[in-house]
Parts: C-alpha cells; sequence; structure tokens
C-alpha cells in the first residue's frame, strides 16, 4: 500500500489552478505525498476535507475535556455524541492495525500550510449534517441496524478485512465505516458520497470566486476524486445555492413526533374506558403500565450500570415521563447519574481511548451516562407498547 501512486487530477476552475490530490486515510505514502506538494512552494492555498467541527477535533484534541454533558442530555444530543464516539473507536481500530492516524495527510496538510502561512479551506460538509441527511435517507429499522453496529463495533477484536482495506484505499472513512453495517450500500452513497462531492466542489468554486487564490491543492479522499472534478467541470449552478441546500438539515417527518402522541391517547383511554368498567379493572391498568414501564427502564439503566438511585429513579420516571412525550426518561435517570456520579476532569480526558474498549463504555462515568441515558430510554419505550397491549388485552378478556 505504501508504495501506491496517489492520483492526481490538475484543472483550471474560475481562472485558477486547482490540483486534487486523492489520498487514502490509512495511508503513510498519502501523507508523505502532502508533504511533498506543499513543500514545493508551488501552492498558494491549501483545502481540506474536514467540516468546521473535525477541523477544531483535529486541532484541539482536548475540545472533549470541555463537553457540557448536562447540556448534551438537555439538547437531545446523546444518540449523536454516542455515535460519534463508537466511530472514533472503530476508527482506532484502524490506527492500532495500521500504525497511523487516520487522517494523517489531513494534519500534515494543515501543519505545513500553517508552517507557510497559507490559508487552510475547510471545503467538507459538518459532520453532523451528514448523519442526520444518512438517518432521513435511510427507515427507521436500518438507522437502528447502522447504530447498532456501530456500538458492536466497540466489542470486536477482530482486524478489519481485506475487503474494507480495498475500500480504505478509496479513500472515505464515513463510507467505509458505515458501509461495514449497511445492508444496502445505496442507501448511503447519495448522502455519504455524492452530495459531499458536490458539496466540496461548490465549496472550492466558492473560495476560488474571490480571484485570491492561484494555485489550490485540495486533499481529499480518493474515493471522492472523481465526483468532485465531475462537478467542478460540469456543475454551473451558484456554488452559495449549492452549499445552502445540501447544507440544509432534513425536515422532520411529522409521524415519528404524532405516534408518541397517540400512544398516550390511546393508553388514556384505555383507562378511562377500564375504570368505566370496574375500578378494579381500571387499578389493574394503573399497576400494569407502572410495573412493566417502570421495570423495563430501570431494568436498562441496571444494564448500563447506573447508580442504584439511578435504577430507583428510572423505575418511578418512566410510567409518568411516557405519559409525556416531550420528557424522556433518559433525561431525568442521566441528570440523576450525572448528580450522582458526577464525571471527573479525568474521565473526560479519557474519554476518547475509554471508548475503544466495551469495559471502557462503563467504566468512563462520561460514556455510562451516555449509556444510562441509551437503555432507560429504551426499556421504557419497549415498556410503554407493552403495557399498552396488556391495557388493552385487558379490555378485549
Amino acid at each position: 500500500m505504501e508504495s501506491e501512486q496517489q492520483p492526481m487530477k490538475e484543472l483550471r476552475v474560475n481562472g485558477s489552478h486547482v490540483t486534487l490530490l486523492g489520498t487514502a486515510h490509512v495511508s503513510r505514502a498519502s501523507a508523505d505525498k502532502v508533504r511533498e506538494l506543499l513543500e514545493s512552494g508551488e501552492y498558494d492555498a491549501v483545502a481540506v476535507e474536514l467540516c468546521h467541527s473535525r477541523y477544531t477535533a483535529l486541532q484541539d484534541p482536548t475540545a472533549l475535556e470541555r463537553m457540557d454533558l448536562f447540556k448534551v442530555v438537555k439538547e437531545g444530543r446523546v444518540p449523536m455524541v454516542a455515535a460519534n464516539l463508537a466511530l472514533g473507536a472503530y476508527q482506532q481500530r484502524l490506527a492500532d492495525q495500521f500504525g497511523i492516524e487516520p487522517g494523517a495527510e489531513q494534519r500534515a496538510a494543515i501543519e505545513i500550510a500553517e508552517a507557510r502561512g497559507l490559508p487552510v479551506l475547510q471545503i467538507d460538509r459538518e459532520i453532523g449534517t451528514t448523519l442526520k441527511r444518512v438517518a432521513a435517507n435511510v427507515p427507521w429499522w436500518k438507522r437502528l441496524g447502522l447504530f447498532a453496529g456501530l456500538l458492536a463495533s466497540v466489542i470486536s477484536r477482530e482486524e478489519i478485512s481485506e475487503e474494507e482495506i480495498e475500500r480504505l484505499k478509496e479513500g472515505d472513512m464515513l463510507e467505509t465505516t458505515f458501509a461495514e453495517f449497511a445492508e444496502d450500500r445505496k442507501d448511503l452513497y447519495e448522502p455519504l458520497i455524492d452530495e459531499r462531492d458536490r458539496f466540496m466542489a461548490a465549496r472550492i468554486r466558492q473560495e476560488l470566486a474571490a480571484g485570491t487564490h492561484k494555485n489550490l491543492l485540495a486533499v481529499v479522499g480518493a474515493g471522492h476524486l472523481k465526483g468532485i472534478v465531475r462537478y467542478l467541470q460540469e456543475d454551473s449552478t451558484p456554488p452559495a445555492e449549492v452549499v445552502a441546500r445540501l447544507d440544509r438539515l432534513p425536515p422532520p417527518s411529522r409521524w415519528p413526533k404524532l405516534i408518541p402522541w397517540i400512544v398516550v391517547a390511546l393508553v388514556l383511554l384505555g383507562f378511562v374506558l377500564g375504570f368505566q368498567r370496574s375500578p378494579d379493572i381500571g387499578w389493574a391498568m394503573v399497576k400494569d403500565w407502572v410495573m412493566i414501564n417502570g421495570v423495563l427502564s430501570a431494568l436498562g439503566a441496571l444494564i448500563a450500570g447506573a447508580h442504584p438511585l439511578t435504577i430507583l429513579t428510572a423505575f418511578v420516571a418512566a410510567p409518568i415521563t411516557s405519559l409525556n412525550p416531550t420528557i424522556g426518561a433518559g433525561m431525568v435517570t442521566a441528570a440523576v447519574e450525572i448528580w450522582l456520579r458526577k464525571p471527573q476532569v479525568g474521565d473526560f480526558k479519557r474519554l476518547r481511548t475509554d471508548c475503544t474498549t466495551l469495559k471502557g463504555w462503563w467504566r468512563n462515568r462520561v460514556s455510562r451516562t451516555l449509556l444510562v441515558f441509551l437503555f432507560s430510554t429504551l426499556g421504557s419505550a419497549i415498556g410503554t407498547y407493552v403495557a399498552g397491549f396488556r391495557i388493552f388485552g385487558r379490555l378485549a378478556g
């Protein structure tokens, strides 16, 4: 792999000379080629396949240490943070296997450009936007499969397969990672590859429109090279318009928001009908609701290794929060867990490395709080539907 030629394409864009270097994110040869080109002194700017958040993370490895965990819970960003940590764990496996940090060529481009006083242009779309557009492009059950696959990757200690290595040589880390867990890669291609090809081409056109960069080196994954070249040559849509459209978050679907309210309405209707039929039936329904919902949510908290008082909170909170879809059981349990076992500075410092092992997720107070949120929420959700069927089973009996 180290002896492979790095694919390159040169073209004229808006009167400027653009060199597109296709790289593999796990190749020392790619990082060496970046250094060779930039040290030639031929370029007055470098574009990197990074969004602002990934650029910041690359430049400031301690950013995780300043994460406001309570704010993450309050804003409902736990699944996204957990997915990013699992993604990082998968990429750490690559680092261990290949002996090179994924993205070393991007880091080399930034370091050399900054040393030479060259502007660094961040041309990729925000990873959070990309992940949300991926989620919007696949059915909910496939989303669960992708997320479960990411978490399962933490458990696996197997080396990356030859097939995965070949895809890594094509150079897109996100596509390669998700493709391992996807049933149909076509669902992933548009938001992960094609949209980003067009987005990065538009960002390059945007940056060159001012005429300040006459000789640009763009360091992108080899898997994006062909698509970016095509859009640079063929896309005549104003770049600002392309960027705005592809940077837009997908509109939220109405059904996921309506379903919890419909379930609550049906459960309350069941209570009313039960008490009308007989107080004994009504109270039996209430008992079913409390016990099933509370026990399953508490079980989820227990599996996550929560504090005993957090487990008790899950049992008490789940039957109540399930009747108010604006507040999830996980928000309550995670807040209590943070209060009872406030994460220490060391937990944040070790977070990235701890999340590369199964035990680490449970040992680290930050990641364990994320698990408490996820598992208690899942337990409450299952309990809501199981208890709902039980309630209407009593009415039918």
